[in-house]
């Protein structure tokens, strides 16, 4: 079996290292043959619930090995597995499983008892089945017969993922074997993953972070995944300990919150390296130095594979998100998707070099699909530049660009500079409407203790060009983010509750 499928990959795996952990949870342990076992006979339980090829299952599930069981039987089938959102309630709980045309759903049973109100009536879902533990998920699945490991191509559906719709509805993206299973080949590749690593999955695992960077580099080589329930800077360093953990994958805020609350050098650990995006400069040299920890920055999303471009051990820039896989190509092109000169700053592109690599569309939405994919490549709508070694750097969204005076201006370098700022612990940066700029900048931070504005300013400017210092600041208890950690900034664009004018601070002190 070559693993041209999901769970062929799984079956090698079961076959290549049968007794070496797989999962590794509170609870203890379950094997590379245990996974395979317990998931074949899911697979044979959902068939006897009358779940086919094609279906669309929504598995509504926290991070606990349930997940994975559910996850790969769904794939078993040759159904698609509708990785939902576990904080979803009320009406982007019901338009996910509608949109999506779910016929089924898995769920925790806390989690059915706490979103029991906002599921009545759904046309699609035939038969719901509700997970209590593992040990009687598995007392349960013991009393069917392992199914036939699914033999079916790469090319096949197997994954709808919402995007978390920060701008608008959350469109669904379909996904293939092979673009899970490519993710997996050229993570492992350029970071070095062998089967001796432990991964540390804190991340929930209905996002594409942890199911592209940590599931599929696992079973690319057989190494471990270590769930942990959700992300705690008290108990990160003692997690890595206890269970071996030699790598984690992250977003950006996972790692200001590891640098910004534990600033004494914690060396007595596992953990050497650690994949994901969002790491601002200068929690990217604390983490180094303080930690021992290198992060690989990466670039990419859902539609394209998970990731296109990271560092990696052999070709590594400080700042950058590192070079393209060699499956696929990027360019920066202007707004006739012209192709810019290195270092020019533009909408970041993206074709793939090998077949299904990309999402195969947006489920029911073929506009966009079409849209997103204009003169055959790829429209991130991110902007970036390329420099002359070819390393990516990323700069923000498209439609997050503020335009102050004519200047387009990316929140992005702001909030980096903001975060250097000794005191700011959580920073986002909006525009606001302005009579003669058209936009002015507002910054909206998370302080542990009161801010100068005068300082603050005197700071900036050491950091961003004058066109860019925030004319506004608003001090917030929290940044307003998704699950997945992005910043929700239409919230923060209605929200102008004690902002403070920093022009006329400035001149009144």
């Amino acid at each position: 079996m070559s693993g041209l499928t999901i769970c062929s990959r799984l079956y090698h795996q079961a076959q290549k290292h049968g007794d070496n952990a797989a999962v590794v949870f509170d609870g203890g342990s379950i094997s590379w043959s245990e996974l395979l076992d317990h998931s074949l006979r899911m697979s044979s339980m959902l068939r006897a619930r009358g779940i086919r090829r094609g279906d669309r299952v929504a598995l509504v599930c926290g991070n606990r090995p349930a997940f994975l069981i559910g996850w790969f039987a769904i794939a078993n089938i040759g159904a698609i597995a509708v990785s939902v959102n576990t904080g979803l309630i009320g009406e982007s709980l019901r338009y996910t499983l509608t949109q999506s045309e779910s016929s089924a759903m898995i769920i925790e049973s806390s989690l059915l008892d706490e979103k029991a109100a906002y599921l009545n009536d759904l046309p699609g879902i035939r038969f719901c089945f509700t997970l209590e533990s593992e040990d009687d998920l598995l007392a349960q699945l013991a009393t069917f017969s392992a199914d036939t490991v699914y033999e079916g191509h790469g090319s096949d559906p197997v994954s709808i993922i919402y995007t978390s719709g920060t701008t608008g509805r959350a469109k669904g993206v379909l996904n293939c074997h092979e673009a899970f299973l490519a993710s997996g080949r050229q993570m492992v590749q350029y970071l070095e993953i062998t089967a001796e690593d432990r991964i540390m999955v804190f991340l929930p695992l209905f996002h594409t972070n942890p199911q592209m960077y940590a599931v599929m580099s696992a079973l690319e080589t057989g190494c471990a995944i270590v769930l942990r329930p959700r992300f705690s800077v008290s108990q990160f360093f003692n997690d890595a300990r206890r269970f071996g953990c030699t790598m984690f994958t992250y977003v950006g805020t996972v790692l200001s919150m590891l640098t910004t609350r534990i600033k004494d050098p914690c060396l007595d650990h596992p953990i050497t390296r650690c994949m994901g995006g969002g790491c601002p400069a200068s929690v990217w040299s604390a983490l180094q130095d303080r930690f021992g920890i290198t992060p690989y920055e990466l670039y990419g999303m859902t539609e394209v594979g998970g990731w296109v471009t990271s560092n990696s051990t052999q070709n590594y820039r400080y700042g950058s998100c590192g070079k393209a896989r060699p499956d696929v190509s990027v360019r920066v092109v202007d707004a006739y998707d012209n192709t810019l000169p290195a270092g020019t700053a533009g909408e970041i592109v993206l074709r793939p070099e090998n077949p299904f690599i990309f999402l195969l569309g947006y489920w029911n939405d073929p506009a966009t699909t079409w849209e997103t994919t204009r003169n055959l490549w790829f429209h991130t709508g991110d902007i970036g530049l390329i420099d002359e070694d070819g390393y990516l750097f990323f700069q923000g969204r498209l439609k997050e660009i503020i335009r102050r005076g004519g200047e387009n201006i990316s929140p992005f370098e702001i909030e980096i500079a903001l975060l250097e700022y000794p005191a700011i612990r959580d920073a986002a940066v909006v525009p606001v409407p302005d009579e003669i700029y058209g936009e002015e900048i507002k910054a909206v931070i998370v302080s542990a203790a009161p801010l100068i504005p005068d300082d603050l300013v005197r700071f900036l400017r050491e950091k961003v060009p004058a066109h860019m210092i925030p004319r506004y600041l608003q001090h917030v208890q929290t940044i307003p983010r998704t699950e997945t950690q992005k910043i929700q900034r239409h919230l923060l664009v209605k929200d102008q509750q004690g902002v403070i004018d920093l022009t006329a601070e400035i001149s009144n002190a």
